[in-house]
């Protein structure tokens, strides 16, 4: 367990200290584990989550026509011509951002969104390095409001027998829907204060006409199908990335009909972000391998030891250290590891298990948010601003996601407790 855990340390440092070589240094990670027999080599293939891979491969296939199409500019057009200032502008993108993220993927809702926010960069002559953070993280935070915001929410949902509904109002109170809008409130609060100074004002713009109105229609299709998949029983692990990939094949093939050219194909698959995919599928991999060495398994069993006969001592443990944990692992895994451990917790204390399960949502999703690599929407984000030539610092994140995360977390911490560990 100890050499998985230095590797898994080193790893870490390295990545955050070497940003432009993130992706290398997850793979030598990742091939450092299967040389050492940490993680079998038959495994790596089914480590992979082929799903994320397979709806991020597509989505940016989808969202490279969007961007082509003129919509991202239309959009920006139309935001700036309802905002007084940048500082107004980064909130607006965020809010809504934060809004599509309850209901479709948070890597899917920064590709989505984040070619807006670079466009209106583009038209005010500044940085998007803050407002693609700022939509990244609030992906992030919307993720755990529905059951099918996030990974983690449809893990959850599928291991206490809860539906769509029982995100919004459940055994008479209300659910993680509405304690998520509060936190959204309580961090919203913090970006205006963290953007105070953004006082740059906002002309009136000409409204930008889109060329191609498909690929929107594409992007629209894209949520409802996934909305939609999230009720079927019993589906296809890959599915959502089937959803993606099918969509961004039909976008090619029209486009290739209307252009009459085929390099339309050459062009939307070179432009794919093959950095991001690369680090993400190489940090499935090192995630199993620490995995397999027992360490998650120690973490969870730390619990136990050390939260006592206090269901409340519990919950605080349980949400902060996640938060924690979550901010330099990848909270599926996690996730999964930690729910037995939590109904296991709640039966033996007699408790509402929802006070421990909810905690841990909150906590693993929102923990994300505390570094650049702690959550696949930030690491996405960055790569989409890398592509743009901006090499995102640490000190330049954190400033943003820190504050706000804290914000966002302490007022769940505080309402989850009062909601399903008091009432």
């Amino acid at each position: 367990m100890l050499p998985a855990l230095i590797t898994f340390a080193v790893t870490y440092l390295l990545m955050i200290f070497l940003p432009k070589y993130r992706a290398y240094v997850a793979l030598a990670s990742a091939a450092l584990f299967v040389i050492s027999g940490t993680l079998p080599l038959g495994d790596v293939l089914t480590e992979i989550d082929w799903n994320v891979i397979l709806m991020i491969t597509g989505t940016m296939g989808i969202v490279d026509l969007f961007i082509e199409s003129g919509m991202p500019s239309r959009l920006a057009d139309m935001i700036l011509n309802r905002v007084p200032d940048v500082k107004w502008a980064i909130i607006a993108l965020s809010v809504f951002a934060g809004f599509i993220s309850a209901f479709v993927d948070n890597v899917a809702t920064v590709l989505m969104v984040a070619p807006v926010a670079i466009t209106i960069s583009k038209k005010l002559e500044i940085s998007p390095v803050p407002s693609v953070i700022a939509i990244a993280i609030a992906s992030n935070l919307q993720g755990a409001a529905t059951l099918v915001g996030d990974t983690t929410s449809i893990m959850l949902g599928s291991y206490a027998n809860m539906d769509f509904l029982d995100f919004f109002w459940m055994n008479g109170r209300p659910g993680m829907f509405w304690i998520e809008q509060i936190g959204m409130v309580a961090a919203t609060a913090v970006l205006l204060w963290v953007f105070r100074g953004y006082r740059q004002k906002i002309g009136s713009f000409n409204i930008t006409e889109v060329r191609n109105y498909f690929p929107t229609y594409l992007l629209l299709g894209t949520v409802i199908l996934l909305i939609l998949a999230s009720f079927i029983p019993e589906k296809p692990a890959a599915t959502n990335g089937i959803i993606c990939i099918s969509l961004m094949i039909i976008g090619i093939i029209y486009e290739m009909i209307r252009q009459r050219k085929t390099a339309v194909f050459k062009k939307t698959i070179m432009g794919l972000d093959y950095f991001t995919i690369l680090l993400l599928a190489s940090l499935f991999v090192v995630i199993a391998g620490i995995r397999q060495a027992g360490v998650i398994d120690a973490i969870a069993s730390l619990y136990l030891r050390i939260g006592g006969n206090s269901p409340f001592i519990m919950y605080t443990i349980l949400l902060w250290s996640s938060v924690l944990f979550s901010a330099f692992i990848d909270n599926i895994p996690y996730v999964a590891t930690m729910l037995p451990v939590v109904s296991g917790i709640a039966l033996n204390m007699n408790v509402d298990p929802n006070l421990f399960y909810f905690g841990l949502l909150g906590g693993a999703t929102l923990g994300g948010n505390l570094t650049p690599i702690g959550a696949s929407a930030n690491i996405m984000g960055i790569g989409i601003l890398r592509k743009q030539g901006y090499e995102v610092k640490n000190s330049q994140f954190t400033s943003i996601s820190v504050p706000y995360t804290l914000a966002a977390v302490s007022t769940a911490y505080v309402l989850i407790y009062i909601l399903w560990g008091i009432l």
